[in-house]
């Protein structure tokens, strides 16, 4: 059976933090041989138009009510402004029963704060943009403890990242999804992070 990678979408959302993922994803031009096959899914609350924050203009695929997670495969949150007002507790509460599910989470930037407000950061390793802001802005937040000065954090099935980490973020999800090799998550990774061309021909090796 298809999996679903859900991406969820609302207005002024950061759309450059998950791109990597999206286009490798919807691509699949590195999976490994034998990988199951994901389908990109955009879910919000509504089926209204959204605009990013880069300004680009679509309509989600799904409502929040048509969320299905025996076909998740991860659930992306991506940053944004917004995070912190009521509009996304509909979203926080799939994202709590994706955790207790055992489906991968992925937040990055300020999806990480809606998580901290949740309470889903409390008691277990997460990093986030600061966490002298993420103790203001958010009161019940008391995770401190499990605070790592990273730019990406993996633990079992959540993943956070700082907004500008979206690199890492990336890998990290590709590594979780288990749709590329190590070899090529590494070779993925260092080919954008260090630019050098000899990644990308070990890229093109072990993608053949």
């Amino acid at each position: 059976m298809k999996k679903s990678v859900y991406l969820y979408v609302f207005d002024i959302m950061a759309d450059w933090e998950v791109a990597y993922i999206t286009a490798e994803i919807n691509s699949g031009r590195f999976f490994k041989k034998g990988s199951p096959e994901l389908k990109l899914v955009t879910v919000a609350n509504s089926k209204d138009e959204v605009t990013t924050m880069g300004g680009v203009k679509f309509k989600p695929d799904i409502e929040i009510a048509e969320f299905k997670s025996k076909n998740a495969a991860v659930l992306i949150l991506p940053g944004g402004d917004t995070w912190l007002d009521s509009l996304h507790d509909p979203m926080l509460d799939v994202a709590d029963q994706c955790l207790k599910d055992n489906i991968v989470v992925a937040a990055i930037c300020g999806a990480t704060f809606g998580l901290a407000k949740k309470g889903l950061l409390n008691a277990r390793p997460h990093t986030t943009n600061d966490l002298e802001f993420l103790k203001a802005v958010c009161p019940e937040y008391s995770g401190e403890t499990f605070y790592q000065k990273q730019p990406s954090v993996a633990d079992g099935n959540l993943i956070t990242a700082s907004g500008i980490a979206p690199l890492e973020f990336s890998a990290q999800v590709f590594a979780k999804l288990e749709v590329f090799t190590p070899e090529i998550v590494d070779a993925w990774y260092q080919l954008y992070n260090t630019r050098n061309p000899k990644y990308y021909f070990r890229l093109m090796n072990d993608t053949q």
